[in-house]
């Protein structure tokens, strides 16, 4: 069974994504801090404690995929914001390229691949884009996935994906955590870096 690290668990869409997995049969395990609220995972889902800002060596061991659903949150200061989505985000890349990770799926954001220093989320785009490049980088399988604005809808699964999408559209967080699923288990998403709206 594959086993797959939420980063992000107990998140908005990394809660989704848990049991999205949990779902198809994949065994999540679910990357928690110590303050973090659990309630809203599955009963029996496998969870190791860690934080983004001090990861120890062996919290991706045993794991054949690894999700980034974290973020510091829009509302964080720009030195959180490195922390968690640039700094925490490379540190997790290299402890899966050091234990034998096949796999990491990046959720990412729209803006992240050429950040625009003068746009409001300008800072958080740009830690964005260093995570995103430190994982191409490396020899891991990987995924990117980068939504528009996120609302907290469950989605229909109606998607586009691509160049196509609207920036100023909206994206569910319900079909994001899907195609996250789709990232972590599809031969297809492999080396793919994708815009992603929700359409329905």
């Amino acid at each position: 069974m594959m086993q797959v690290l939420v980063a992000g668990s107990t998140g908005n869409t990394g809660q989704r994504l848990v049991r999205e997995l949990h779902e198809r049969g994949l065994k999540p395990v679910a990357m928690v801090r110590e303050s973090s609220d659990t309630s809203g995972l599955p009963e029996g889902v496998a969870q190791r404690q860690a934080d983004l800002t001090d990861l120890s060596d062996d919290i991706t061991e045993g794991c054949d995929v690894v999700v980034f659903a974290a973020g510091s949150g829009g509302d964080t200061s720009a030195e959180m914001t490195d922390k968690v989505d640039r700094d925490g985000a490379k540190k997790l890349i290299d402890l899966s390229v050091a234990n034998g990770v096949r796999r990491f799926v990046m959720l990412s954001s729209i803006g992240a691949g050429d950040p625009d220093p003068d746009h409001e989320l300008g800072h958080y785009l740009q830690a964005k884009h260093e995570a995103d490049e430190h994982l191409k980088a490396t020899d891991l399988e990987y995924a990117i996935l980068r939504p528009v604005a996120l609302t907290d809808e469950s989605g229909t699964g109606e998607v586009r994906l691509g160049e196509n999408v609207d920036p100023k559209g909206e994206a569910a967080r319900g079909d994001v955590a899907k195609l996250l699923a789709d990232a972590a288990e599809s031969p297809e998403w492999v080396g793919k870096v994708l815009h992603m709206e929700s359409v329905g």
